[in-house]
C-alpha cells in the first residue's frame, strides 16, 4: 500500500452448481490463498460464486436463496481476519424481486451490495428470465444477518488509510454495453473497477474480452480486475473457462490464460492513476463523488510494505514479437521521415546537413533523411553528409561514414576537427593532454558550428541525431550536439536505435548499405 501500489488478485474458484456449502468453503479458500501467498488487499470472485451461474430455475427456490445469503455470512466471518476487501457474487432478494448481485466484505461485515445493471436475454443468455435491472440509486436493506446495507450501483468504497484508492463494481455484461456503468463510477472518482463475470467460451471470445478490459481501463483511467466463472459450472448449454485479469491504464498486468490458472494478481498503482487524471485536461470527474449521487463506503486496510511482482519492462518501446518489432519500426521510421518531409517542404529547403560519425544515431538520421528527400522526389545529393574526425575518431567508425554516404547518394564532406580545437584549446589556455569535459565538450561545439556555418553556405537545415535517451538523461553537449534545426530522433529511445537500423539493414535492396549498416550495428559504443 506504500508508494501508491495496492496488490489485488482475481481468483475463479472451482463451484458445484447449487452447492452453496461447497462454493462457500472455495470462495473461503480462494480469499485466503489470495491475501495469504499474492499479498492482496482486493480478491475479486466471479458473478453468482455463491451459488453458481448456472442454477436456471433452482434460483426459483427459496431453499438456495436462502442457503446464499446464509453462506454470504459465512464467508464474511471467516474472512474477518484477512485485511482485504473481498468482493463475491450472489443472488440478492431485495424489494420482492430477485437481483444479480456482489457483495462487498471487509472486517467481518457487509460494506455494500452492487446489483447488475444489464441483464442479459439474448442468444445464450437468459438472466432476465430470473433476475431484474439493478436500480442505480441506493436504498438500504437487510441482508446476511447486517442491517442497513446499502443497496444500488451508485456505490463506492473508499479507503481512509490509501486516500487514492476508491473501488467500484460492475458485473460481468455491464462492460459489454455501449455505456458501462464504469464511466461513471470513474468519472466519480473510482480507481479501481472489480467486474466480476461469468463470460462463456466461444471461440476468439477470449481476446475481444481482453481488449475490452485493457481499453476500458486505459479509457477511464484507471485499474481493472475481472474474475470470470470457471468450468465448474453446468455445461448444459456453454462452458466456461475462468478468465481473469488485472489491467492498468492499457497495459495488462496479469492473466490467467482461459482454462488455465484460475487466478491473476499483481499490483495497481493508483497514485499513478491519480496523478495522470489530474494531467489529462479532457478527463471529467466530479468534485467529490456524493456530489455525482454516490454513496461512499469507507474501510481501512493496515497500512504495510506492497510487494511488487508487476513485470517492469526493460526494452518497454521495443516489441518482444519480430513481426511486430518490424511493425513498430516501419511506423517510426514514417513519422520521422514524413516530419522532416513536411519541414524541408514548408520552409522551402533543397539540402541537408547532417554529421555523420559511424555511430547508430547519425546512421539512424541520415537513413532518414534519405527517406524524407525520397517522399519529396529530391536528388540525394542535397543530403550533405559531414564527417569531422578529432582526437577520437577511430578508421572503422570514419570508413563507415564514408560508405554509407556514398551507398545512399549523399554528398560526403569531410573537415577534420583537430586544428580548430588545438587553437581553440591555445586561446582559452587548456592542456590537450587533460582529458576533461572541457577536452570533450570542446570537440562537440566544434562541430556544431562547423554544421551550422555548413548550412548557411548551403541554404539548408542541420538535422539532428540526438536520441531521446540522451536528452532525457542530459547527456549531450550544452551549445552542441543538442542543438539542431530538426532533430529527427528526439522521440527515439536508445534502444530503438539499434533495431530501427537493423531494421533497414534486413530490408534494404541494397547490398552494400546492407553491409555497413551490419558493420555500424556490429561497432563496440
Amino acid at each position: 500500500m506504500r508508494d501508491g501500489f495496492v496488490s489485488v488478485a482475481a481468483r475463479s474458484p472451482q463451484v458445484r452448481v447449487a452447492d452453496v456449502d461447497f462454493n462457500v468453503d472455495a470462495c473461503i479458500h480462494e480469499a485466503t490463498d489470495a491475501v495469504t501467498f499474492d499479498g492482496a488487499r482486493i480478491v475479486v470472485l466471479p458473478e453468482l460464486a455463491v451459488t453458481g451461474y448456472t442454477c436456471e430455475d433452482l434460483f426459483w427456490q427459496d431453499a438456495l436463496l436462502d442457503a446464499a445469503e446464509a453462506g454470504v455470512a459465512r464467508i464474511a466471518a471467516a474472512c474477518a481476519g484477512l485485511d482485504a476487501l473481498v468482493l463475491v457474487g450472489a443472488p440478492v432478494r431485495a424489494g420482492a424481486k430477485l437481483y444479480n448481485c456482489a457483495v462487498a466484505l471487509h472486517g467481518g461485515e457487509v460494506l455494500g451490495i452492487v446489483p447488475k445493471t444489464h441483464i442479459p436475454n439474448y442468444n445464450e443468455f437468459y438472466e432476465a428470465r430470473h433476475f431484474a435491472v439493478g436500480p442505480a440509486d441506493v436504498s438500504y436493506i437487510d441482508f446476511a444477518g447486517a442491517s442497513g446495507v446499502p443497496f444500488g450501483t451508485r456505490q463506492i468504497f473508499s479507503c481512509e488509510t490509501m486516500p487514492n484508492l476508491a473501488v467500484a463494481v460492475e458485473i460481468c455484461e455491464d462492460l459489454w454495453v455501449a455505456c458501462p456503468p464504469s464511466i461513471a463510477h470513474a468519472q466519480a472518482g473510482a480507481t479501481v473497477i472489480c467486474n466480476l463475470s461469468a463470460s462463456n467460451a466461444i471461440v476468439g471470445k477470449a481476446a475481444y474480452r481482453r481488449d475490452l478490459v485493457c481499453g476500458q481501463s486505459a479509457r477511464l483511467v484507471c485499474g481493472y480486475v475481472y474474475a470470470s466463472a470457471g468450468w465448474g459450472e453446468s455445461t448444459q448449454d456453454v462452458v466456461f473457462s475462468a478468465h481473469d485479469m488485472v489491467a492498468e491504464n492499457g497495459a495488462l498486468l496479469a492473466e490467467g490464460r482461459p482454462f488455465g490458472e484460475a487466478r491473476a494478481a499483481s499490483e495497481i498503482d493508483v497514485d499513478l492513476l491519480a496523478a495522470e487524471r489530474r494531467r489529462l485536461s479532457t478527463y471529467a470527474t466530479a468534485p467529490a463523488a456524493e456530489d455525482a449521487g454516490y454513496v461512499v463506503t469507507r474501510f481501512a486496510l493496515e497500512v504495510r510494505e506492497t510487494r511488487l511482482t508487476r513485470r517492469v519492462d526493460a526494452h518497454p518501446f521495443v516489441p518482444s514479437s519480430v513481426l511486430q518489432r518490424n511493425e513498430r519500426c516501419e511506423d517510426v521510421l514514417a513519422i520521422q521521415s514524413y516530419g522532416l518531409a513536411k519541414r524541408l517542404s514548408h520552409t522551402h529547403s533543397q539540402n541537408v546537413v547532417i554529421g555523420v560519425s559511424g555511430g547508430l544515431d547519425s546512421t539512424l538520421a541520415l537513413l532518414v533523411c534519405a527517406r524524407a528527400f525520397d517522399i519529396l522526389g529530391l536528388d540525394r545529393t542535397g543530403i550533405i553528409a559531414v564527417t569531422m574526425p578529432g582526437f577520437g575518431t577511430t578508421e572503422r567508425t570514419h570508413g563507415n561514414a564514408t560508405v554509407m554516404a556514398d551507398a545512399l547518394g549523399a554528398t560526403l564532406r569531410e573537415i577534420g576537427i583537430a586544428e580548430a580545437v588545438r587553437q581553440h584549446f591555445a586561446d582559452i589556455g587548456h592542456d590537450e593532454r587533460e582529458h576533461d569535459v572541457t577536452y570533450e565538450n570542446a570537440q562537440a561545439r566544434e562541430r556544431t558550428q562547423i554544421l551550422m556555418d555548413v548550412a548557411n553556405q548551403e541554404g539548408g537545415l542541420v538535422v539532428g541525431t540526438g536520441d531521446l535517451s540522451e536528452l532525457a538523461l542530459g547527456w549531450a553537449t550544452y551549445n552542441a550536439d543538442h542543438m539542431s534545426m530538426y532533430g529527427v530522433n528526439a522521440s527515439v529511445p536508445k534502444t530503438l536505435v539499434r533495431h530501427l537500423v537493423r531494421y533497414v539493414a534486413d530490408t534494404t535492396e541494397s547490398d552494400e548499405l546492407s553491409d555497413v549498416l551490419s558493420d555500424v550495428l556490429e561497432t563496440p559504443v
